[in-house]
């Protein structure tokens, strides 16, 4: 019987397994290293780690290999050779469960949140306002509140900043902040928005966290991977804003849950410089505090990035597992940079941690894991094991099988348009509102199809409406990501 009390990350140079305890594995973590040092793989096996485990995994798919997860390996070579210097790792070729997201639908279940779930501090990130812009965005926020007009869409904002402008009224104490010069910005960087494919994000059905965290048949954790190749390069303020509202939702959501023999989701954020790049400080800081935070609600997160120095100090330092491959450094900057990573592990007297830093091999890296009282254990020179599925991408017809079988099929594939703020400010101009309602068969009755209908996507944009209504009422103006710090309310 395999031991998912931990997790095995690969060997020594006696050829003794090296692994981290799964009950520390939400104290978050840091996989680093240049390009082409093996950071992928590393990634893949933890993922399948995690996965064996039953620990539901959430994973960006940046470069498009990661999928391989879903498809059975064949090592070969000196992946073979890898594994036959490991007779402890107990390998058994196989694919793993796999779901695959994309946001613009193409590659996978098409991925979606509203713009009433992100809420303006994180929408004005992704729109890059200026204060006066954030302002006023706030202000439309706090109306639509007030008015009860759903935000779901682009088009649900543009309509009501269309009528605050005719309606300035509305407003009240706050008509100041909505100028004709910041409703103008706003909608211009609404519209470079939809001009980089950005407002498939945003619509209905939302994602369910619910469905990230449910297991498969066969007891493993469910590795859901969104296909980020070329969303880090054509939108990175998109893939960057919608991580973030990902891990806000998590720790709004996810009831605490002490200490637990294992992680309820393992998160891992790619390019994660990404997240900080251009973020403003107070959002900054509130990141600092979740990631703080939410490992008590059953949540690790990973940031994978060519450098720690990628990260601020505040974050590296509560990074519990640290996974350094190779760096280069040629430059006296590189070389400064590469002497404090050497320092944030603990020493180990047999190893030269700056030295070996540089001569490390594809597939080597220095590992810090956590002992068993928390503390961290001595900077070891790790093998890190291969993993059991691909090594490579999966390709266009196996990933369309993929997408096919899943059980997700059919939940998110097929968008909801249902009445929001753009229908009830069309109606109340007189103009065609609501699109019509499809008629219902009179042979289905309601009794027969309604938990068919409750795993549907209009069934799940239905739940997102009875949690929206459930929560109208409480909602206040300091809203968005990590809203329940500020002492605010759920924002749904």
């Amino acid at each position: 019987m395999p031991d998912f009390s931990q997790f095995i990350l690969g060997a020594d140079p006696a050829g003794q397994p090296v692994a981290q305890a799964m009950r520390l594995a939400n104290r978050h973590g840091l996989v680093a290293g240049a390009t082409g040092t093996g950071k992928t793989v590393t990634l893949q096996h933890m993922a399948e780690a995690f996965s064996d485990a039953g620990v539901a995994v959430f994973a960006a798919d940046v470069k498009g290999d990661l999928c391989g997860l879903g498809a059975i390996g064949n090592p070969q070579g000196k992946v073979a050779e890898r594994i036959a210097a490991m007779p402890w790792l107990e390998y058994r070729a196989q694919a793993y469960p796999v779901s695959l997201w994309d946001i613009h639908g193409q590659t996978g279940h098409p991925l979606r949140t509203t713009l009433s779930e992100m809420g303006p501090l994180l929408l004005g990130n992704l729109l890059e306002l200026t204060d006066s812009q954030q302002a006023a965005l706030y202000a439309a926020f706090k109306v639509a509140d007030r008015e009860g007009l759903l935000l779901l869409d682009i088009k649900d904002l543009k309509a009501l900043l269309a009528h605050l402008k005719d309606n300035p009224q509305l407003l009240g104490d706050d008509s100041a902040l909505m100028t004709t010069g910041s409703s103008q910005a706003l909608l211009r960087r609404l519209a470079t928005l939809e001009q980089q494919g950005a407002e498939a994000l945003f619509g209905e059905p939302a994602l369910q966290l619910e469905d990230l965290l449910h297991p498969d048949a066969d007891g493993r954790g469910r590795i859901h991977l969104l296909d980020a190749s070329r969303l880090v390069h054509e939108a990175p303020k998109v893939y960057a804003t919608f991580l973030l509202w990902l891990l806000a939702e998590l720790f709004e959501q996810l009831p605490e849950r002490g200490d637990a023999d294992k992680p309820l989701l393992a998160l891992f954020f790619d390019e994660a410089h990404l997240l900080f790049n251009g973020t403003p400080k107070a959002l900054q800081d509130r990141l600092e505090q979740v990631v703080r935070l939410i490992r008590s609600k059953g949540v690790g997160v990973y940031f994978v990035t060519q450098s720690p120095s990628d990260l601020p100090d505040d974050v590296l330092a509560q990074l519990g597992l640290r996974v350094q491959h190779g760096l280069r450094a040629f430059t006296a900057k590189e070389q400064k940079s590469l002497k404090a990573v050497a320092e944030g592990f603990r020493p180990n007297p047999d190893i030269d941690t700056l030295s070996v830093l540089t001569e490390l091999g594809i597939g080597e890296a220095l590992v810090g894991t956590l002992q068993e009282k928390g503390t961290p254990g001595m900077v070891q020179r790790v093998l890190i094991a291969p993993p059991q599925s691909r090594i490579g991408p999966l390709s266009a017809a196996e990933r369309a099988a993929l997408i096919k079988a899943s059980p997700l099929a059919g939940r998110y594939d097929k968008p909801v348009d249902r009445e929001s703020a753009y229908e009830m400010l069309t109606a109340r101009k007189g103009g065609a509102g609501a699109p019509e309602q499809a008629p219902v068969a009179a042979e289905e009755s309601f009794t027969d199809k309604a938990g068919e209908f409750l795993q549907s996507a209009a069934g799940q944009a239905i739940k997102s409406a009875m949690r929206q209504a459930a929560n109208q009422f409480g909602r206040q103006l300091v809203r968005g990501l990590m809203g329940s710090l500020l002492g605010g309310s759920k924002r749904r």
